[in-house]
């Protein structure tokens, strides 16, 4: 397939792209910045410095729109908002232009949206058909996939990535929360009941896959079945690196640091990925396992922290689909 990606050299995108090259997909990225594309990404891959030279999509397979500046880097002021939601809707809409200015469209456009679609709907499981709460990570979201949808027809259809907190080695959050944790820094958020709602980037990866190739479209809860609560998660984090994890950080503190963006650390409700485990997608690490007592009070990454985190050799991570 011929497959242009946009948001290439982020956090999905650094994972994305030689899987597909390596299937035999010719890819093109969209990107500001060619030179550091090209030194992140390597030659097998074509770059476009923006779409501005495009006049359509003919020719093109499949479109996976990834770009966005990173959504809890910086406080929310009301010009980082704006720069949050322009840098996803103007890209998504110069694609949607494109896609409907084709005479042989993309078959899909693979769009990115996050889980702070639904915004906080308090201690619930959330699934692809909940109502949303109203508030601004809803509004960037919900806008954003409106924008994707308008490409939709009988020749192209649409898939929504509604995508949780990703899991990967060499960045995102695991990136944020080690160097704290190392020195035994870290600790739960506030309460510490929150949960995150996760996915390991082999199975986000997996999944953007598995959509290029099934007939399906819609919005799809990119997260593992199996949730973890903040205070299990720092915990877990602790003792893999062997390394207290008590130092419980106040949620007021964070709410004065990072202001209105502290929602995406404190917010309590879940997600659950109901229509892709209907549509027979299978996620491969999956589960917590089980601690002394019989409490599911370890993350499958207790084992595998050690491959999760640069510079730490040790465990090769479980791929079972582990049932208890």
């Amino acid at each position: 397939m011929n497959i242009v990606i946009t948001g290439g050299t982020g956090l999905i995108g650094r994972h994305l792209i030689p899987r597909l090259l390596d299937l035999g997909h010719q890819i093109t990225v969209v990107t500001r910045n060619p030179q550091k594309a090209s030194s992140v990404l390597g030659p097998r891959v074509t770059l476009w410095q923006g779409l501005a030279e495009q006049s359509n999509l003919n020719g093109v397979d499949a479109v996976i729109n990834l770009a966005g500046e990173p959504i809890a880097d910086k406080r929310w002021t009301h010009e980082q908002k704006e720069r949050l939601c322009q840098s996803r809707w103007n890209i998504t809409q110069k694609l949607v232009d494109l896609i409907n200015a084709s005479d042989t469209p993309p078959s899909v456009l693979i769009s990115g949206s996050a889980t702070g679609y639904y915004g906080d709907l308090g201690e619930v499981v959330v699934t692809e058909e909940e109502p949303p709460h109203n508030e601004f990570t809803h509004k960037l979201c919900a806008r954003w996939e409106e924008i994707a949808c308008r490409a939709q027809s009988d020749k192209t259809r649409v898939c929504l990535l509604r995508t949780g907190v990703v899991l990967a080695p060499d960045g995102g959050i695991l990136g944020k929360m080690l160097p704290p944790f190392r020195f035994g820094l870290g600790g739960p958020i506030g309460s510490g009941r929150q949960y995150l709602a996760w996915i390991h980037i082999d199975d986000m990866v997996n999944g953007i896959l598995w959509l290029l190739d099934k007939e399906l479209r819609g919005p799809f809860n990119m997260v593992s079945p199996y949730p973890v609560r903040n205070e299990q998660f720092a915990h877990t984090l602790g003792h893999a690196l062997h390394r207290p994890a008590i130092l419980r950080v106040p949620a007021t503190a964070i709410r004065l640091l990072m202001g209105e963006s502290s929602v995406s650390g404190i917010r309590r409700s879940t997600r659950a990925a109901k229509k892709a485990g209907r549509s027979g997608f299978c996620v491969s690490l999956v589960r917590f396992r089980r601690g002394a007592g019989g409490c599911r009070s370890l993350m499958w990454f207790t084992a595998n922290i050690r491959q999760l985190t640069p510079g730490v050799t040790g465990l090769v991570a479980l791929r079972d689909k582990i049932v208890w």
